[in-house]
Formats: structure tokens, C-alpha cells, sequence
């Protein structure tokens, strides 16, 4: 038994509305970036999931490549977030101005 590959673009579609939907509603940056990182996550299902049906490697290649930048940006946004916080605990979005020098 297997499983339809529409379930899996369906369950793509549902992650990406609650990261999407996340980043809208909230206000703290810490769960503003994990939204971010749940909405690719959800573009790389959907990735992994064309190359499955089309027998072709070049999304999952995709999928590799969109990996090691979303590392990169959990490197650097959240080495950001969290020296904001550090010094305002209860910094919001809207506190932006905290980055200028």
C-alpha cells in the first residue's frame, strides 16, 4: 500500500498555511523564524515530492541546496534574535530599531 502523492503536496500546502498564517499572527521573532523555517520545510516536501513522481533527482537536488542556506539563516537570524532578547526579554518585531548601531 502507498501512499498518493497528493497527500503529500496536501500536507505541504497545510504546513506552509500555519507557518504562513504564524508569521503573520505572532509577534515574537523567535517564533516568527521558526515559522519561516516550517514554511520551507514545507517547500521542500513539495520539492521531494515532484521529484518522486517524475523520477528525476533535480528537486531533491533543490532540496540540498535549500538546506544548507536555511542552516546559514539559522546561523545568523537566530545568532540576531537571540542578542536582541538577551538584552530587551520582551523585544517584539517591532523593536527593529534595536539593530541600528
Amino acid at each position: 500500500m502507498s501512499v498518493e502523492p497528493s497527500w503529500y503536496l496536501v500536507l505541504s500546502a497545510m504546513l506552509f498555511t500555519i507557518g504562513a498564517l504564524g508569521l503573520l499572527v505572532r509577534r515574537n521573532p523567535l517564533v516568527m523564524f521558526m515559522c519561516v523555517e516550517l514554511m520551507l520545510n514545507a517547500v521542500n516536501l513539495t520539492f521531494v515530492t515532484f521529484a518522486r513522481m517524475l523520477n528525476d533527482i533535480g528537486g531533491q537536488v533543490v532540496v540540498f541546496f535549500v538546506l544548507v542556506v536555511a542552516a546559514a539563516e539559522v546561523v545568523v537570524g537566530l545568532g540576531i534574535i537571540v542578542a536582541i532578547l538577551r538584552r530587551r526579554p520582551g523585544a517584539t518585531a517591532d523593536d527593529i530599531a534595536l539593530l541600528k548601531g
